[in-house]
């Protein structure tokens, strides 16, 4: 076992798998159940105009997130992180499934914390309430972004770079983080068996964090291992059937206005919020703080 999770490998192997988890999933799993999820709806009776305008926003703000993603992306891999991977990080770590295992695994775990605090600061709440405010749960709801979801990965990620690990791996393995949760967004899927439910991210854990019920509030954060809600107190189970959506919810389909809300919201917040200070706080406290005054 030691022997073979040590074997130095090839980087275009894994180029190519990562390939085919990542990218080619969309066509082999994502859009055949896409399909899968319309014909249900259609035979609830649930098919709507009001459906089908949500999912093509969820498609127009991927593509507004996307390029967004691809200038951070550029920026932050052949610059910050390459210079802190020459510069500062620990030996670099050969290729192998050792250090590929052990960076999902390190990834999940960074985006455990780093989707907590999206949820749990101002200005993360203004970029990721896009997702979460579609009323529906499917898999376009999956690519439902924000203009500044790209932003927050950066910073989680970059400890991950500075333990020795390429940063082409390390965004291999993000997106490998992201795409799991995508076959998450379903009502299709029930609860599985015990064991699974237990250790890993399910449709169930996961219809619980779109929750717009109280008890679902700030719950369920993470990517592949639930088992890190379990360890530091974020986990719930879905017990009540699930309110998809936001406390304050947005009623529009319109793309322009589901990519930006969340930032014109907090626009309005800051406007109102007196003292520099205070807006400053804005920014970094919970997303329903307001100052005593």
């Amino acid at each position: 076992m030691i022997e073979f999770l040590s074997k130095q490998l090839d980087w275009i192997d894994v180029n190519y798998w990562f390939y085919v988890f990542n990218d080619l999933s969309l066509l082999y799993i994502i859009l055949p159940f896409f399909g899968l999820e319309l014909i249900r709806y259609a035979w609830l009776k649930r098919l709507s105009k009001d459906l089908i305008l949500d999912s093509i926003a969820n498609i127009i703000t991927f593509g507004a997130f996307f390029l967004i993603e691809i200038i951070l992306g550029i920026l932050a891999i052949t610059k910050v992180y390459y210079w802190l991977y020459n510069n500062v990080s620990l030996p670099h770590l050969e290729l192998n499934w050792a250090t590929i295992i052990t960076c999902i695994l390190l990834a999940d775990f960074a985006y455990y914390w780093e989707h907590r605090t999206m949820h749990r600061i101002g200005i993360g709440w203004a970029t990721h309430t896009v997702h979460h405010s579609s009323p529906h749960f499917n898999m376009s709801v999956a690519y439902r972004f924000g203009p500044l979801d790209a932003i927050m990965p950066i910073v989680f990620s970059l400890p991950i770079v500075m333990l020795g690990y390429d940063p082409i791996l390390v965004l291999l393995c993000e997106v490998f983080v992201q795409v799991f949760q995508t076959l998450l967004h379903t009502e299709i899927i029930g609860k599985l068996t015990k064991p699974i439910e237990y250790i890993f991210n399910t449709p169930s854990h996961h219809r619980v964090h779109h929750g717009s019920n109280k008890q679902y509030w700030d719950k369920n954060y993470a990517g592949i291992l639930i088992i890190w809600d379990r360890i530091f107190g974020t986990f719930e189970p879905e017990v009540e059937t699930v309110r998809y959506g936001i406390s304050q919810p947005l009623e529009s389909t319109n793309p322009i206005k589901v990519f930006f809300h969340g930032l014109t919201r907090l626009y309005t917040k800051l406007t109102a919020i007196k003292g520099f200070k205070n807006k400053l706080l804005a920014l970094v406290k919970p997303p329903d703080w307001m100052p005593k005054n």
